[in-house]
């Protein structure tokens, strides 16, 4: 079967990650609660959620060799098994040591699930279908970050925080285990086997060199930074404006279900504008309207801020994978993906680091203004990138003149 005969399969991976996706929100704030009930103090907290992000960052790269050079569908039973197991044994852990070590399981598997299911869709997608597959991919993973915080929300709660969060754990990893329904034959038969043999290995600098492949990894990583400091920091800016946490959390899902939107209209917008022109004007736009939350402001001025910030936000993420797909030699393509998710990962560690230090010198709004710069600094890289990359379609070892991305067994 070509690529882009039959999307049945994408049907299914959006509905996996939908619960994969979900599990793992669900489990992030309910594992800071069983934490905090367990004697954790913020410090603790902040490693054990650290964990999370930093453990995976020594997988990403060899996972997508290994992917480039083989099938993608292993990594996907492999990442909710790890995702589930992490999962509930954090809800039976009883010490911090054991909740971190889990957490760390729960994170690789999330980072296994994703390289895995990116590589399916670029593998199994023709070039033009590409925006719109990753596009419909991703509203897989917002699906999953508007349930999961929901349903932890509802099943965490005083006087037994520790048994609560414990049960909002393991009905996480239950939910991961969802996921398994609609994983059986997603991979075509025709791709298999990958066309690059298993000594072929394009180093990682190569990649980073390749034009558009910075820009992709910039671009994903200021989008996933602002998502993460907004649902971290919309909080503590809500209490000092005295709005209320149902209020906040209304706002938040505005957010949220403005980037589905927007996802299910990224092919129109795309025929309209084009990739480059696309991600700049939403990165620009963006970056105004996150430093618009520094400003003081009622809510019914918030509310359609954050709705057109989420749909902004929506179109980084699934046209950053094309960026890096595209841009990358065929047979590297897996491991520009996992660079791509370990630019992710970094931000997620570095970013919130940064939004505290900002805060606590320059108030709590301090944070947004520091996201609209990076939206800003990425608005601009994003308008230099390539639309349709030299080379796309083509194998590296092709390019002349480029020995940074020839063969070599060089990581």
């Amino acid at each position: 079967m070509a690529p882009g005969r039959n999307r049945g399969w994408l049907l299914r991976l959006v509905l996996a990650f939908g619960f994969a996706q979900g599990a793992v929100s669900m489990a992030r704030p309910a594992v800071s609660y069983r934490a905090l009930a367990l004697g954790a103090d913020e410090r603790a907290v902040g490693v054990i959620a650290g964990v999370y992000a930093l453990l995976p960052l020594f997988a990403a790269v060899p996972l997508g060799r290994r992917t480039d050079h083989g099938r993608c569908a292993p990594l996907l039973p492999a990442g909710v098994v790890l995702i589930a197991g992490g999962c509930a044994l954090s809800g039976l852990a009883g010490t911090l040591w054991a909740m971190a070590l889990w957490s760390g399981v729960m994170g690789l598997g999330h980072l296994c699930f994703v390289i895995g299911a990116q590589s399916l869709v670029a593998r199994q997608s023709a070039p033009h279908e590409q925006d719109r597959n990753f596009g419909h991919f991703t509203i897989g993973a917002s699906l999953g970050q508007l349930v999961g915080p929901v349903a932890a929300g509802a099943l965490i709660g005083a006087p037994d925080m520790a048994g609560s969060s414990a049960l909002a754990l393991v009905v996480a990893g239950a939910g991961a285990a969802v996921a398994f329904t609609s994983l059986w034959r997603i991979e075509d038969r025709a791709a298999l086997k990958s066309p690059f043999p298993q000594g072929e290995r394009v180093p990682v600098g190569g990649i980073l060199r390749a034009r558009g492949v910075p820009a992709g990894i910039l671009v994903s990583l200021s989008v996933l930074s602002a998502t993460d400091i907004l649902t971290a920091y919309l909080p503590v800016v809500g209490e000092h404006r005295g709005i209320t946490p149902s209020v906040v959390g209304v706002l938040l899902s505005l957010r949220a279900g403005a980037t589905i939107a927007c996802r299910l209209v990224l092919t129109p917008l795309l025929r309209l504008l084009g990739r480059p022109a696309l991600l700049t004007v939403t990165c620009l736009l963006a970056a105004v309207l996150c430093a618009g939350i520094a400003v003081p402001a009622p809510v019914w001025v918030l509310g359609p801020t954050l709705t057109a910030l989420g749909f902004c936000l929506g179109v980084g993420q699934p046209l950053s994978m094309t960026t890096v797909v595209q841009a990358a030699p065929d047979e590297a393509r897996s491991t520009a993906l996992a660079l791509r998710l370990t630019g992710n990962r970094l931000g997620q560690v570095a970013a919130p680091a940064a939004a505290g230090l900002v805060a606590g010198v320059a108030g709590v709004a301090a944070p947004f203004v520091m996201l609209g710069a990076l939206l800003l600094l990425s608005s601009g890289v994003a308008l230099r990138s390539p639309g349709r990359p030299e080379g796309a379609g083509r194998a590296a070892p092709a390019r002349p003149k480029r020995p940074g991305l020839r063969r070599t067994s060089d990581i």
